[in-house]
């Protein structure tokens, strides 16, 4: 059975047909995990939910921040943006149907010894406490009667560094901004939520001057030893290290949808792409 890890598709539909077709990918014979971002500024977040939901057990998928947006902009409790494309699951039949399977996605995952997120991992979280944090989140998404307070309270910058004393909606806030909106941080872990550029370019010497760095790059990182996969970043790019895997490629962007067939070690790695076309992408400003 292959295992692939795909990056943000964010609606678009027909890159992602194109890239299962590229990979050959059998749903009786292989799986696949989306890392967040299904949805929204690409043109079929509908047929995207409803393709991702019609493959069954063989497609895992995590929340991004922008289905996280969905899930608050279908509770009334977000505002939907000038550059959302959202209107069409919000007008479907089978809305109730696609918003809550979408309430039962995991926030983080562990498959073949890769730890996956959509975002980031803050420094002094090890693997298994991630995976115990984005639990907390998840049973509070997976409760109907207290979603819509969750929502109602889940966005803010701050608090914007983890202790183990946080309790109720600063500790969940402090798990969901890390796992689905962490690029940059402090040594010591303080999130960083306004730049988002390259951190090889002018931004990133930006930030590197104000003490922050790529969130993965930090010494120290309790998940340094193991191997985790995230998306998010478009600007970051393909970036394949022994321990690191960053998938977001921009697809929505005029980029690349990428794709990982992970290995029993690195070197056995199999990176696949397919471009999308400026056709597919509405006429957006690109913020992440």
């Amino acid at each position: 059975m292959a295992l692939y890890c795909i990056g943000d598709v964010q609606g678009c539909r027909a890159a992602f047909d194109r890239l299962l077709a590229e990979i050959d990918f059998s749903p009786s014979r292989d799986r696949l995990i989306v890392l967040g971002d299904l949805v929204n500024r690409g043109p079929d977040s509908l047929g995207m939910l409803r393709r991702l939901m019609a493959l069954g057990h063989a497609a895992q998928t995590l929340l991004g921040n922008h289905d996280l947006h969905l899930l608050g902009v279908a509770a009334g409790v977000r505002r939907a943006g000038r550059s959302d494309t959202l209107q069409d699951i919000l007008a479907a039949p089978d809305r109730a149907a696609l918003l809550d399977w979408l309430r039962q996605r995991p926030m983080a995952l562990r498959q073949r010894g890769v730890l996956m997120v959509h975002a980031g991992v803050l420094p002094q979280w090890s693997a298994a406490q991630t995976l115990a944090l984005a639990a907390e989140v998840e049973s509070v998404l997976r409760a109907a009667r207290d979603i819509n307070d969750f929502l109602l309270e889940m966005y803010g910058d701050l608090p914007n560094q983890w202790h183990d004393g946080l309790r109720g909606t600063a500790r969940l806030r402090v798990i969901v901004n890390a796992l689905t909106r962490l690029r940059l941080c402090t040594a010591d872990g303080r999130m960083d939520f306004e730049r988002k550029g390259d951190p090889g370019g002018l931004d990133g010497r930006a930030a590197a001057a104000a003490g922050l760095m790529p969130w993965f790059d930090v010494p120290g990182r309790k998940t340094a030893r193991g191997v985790v996969a995230f998306g998010h970043w478009s600007t970051l790019g393909k970036t394949d290290r022994p321990n690191l895997l960053a998938l977001d490629t921009g697809c929505v962007w005029g980029g690349c949808l990428s794709a990982v067939r992970l290995g029993r070690s690195a070197r056995e790695r199999e990176w696949f792409q397919v471009h999308c076309t400026q056709a597919q992408i509405p006429t957006l400003t690109h913020n992440g």
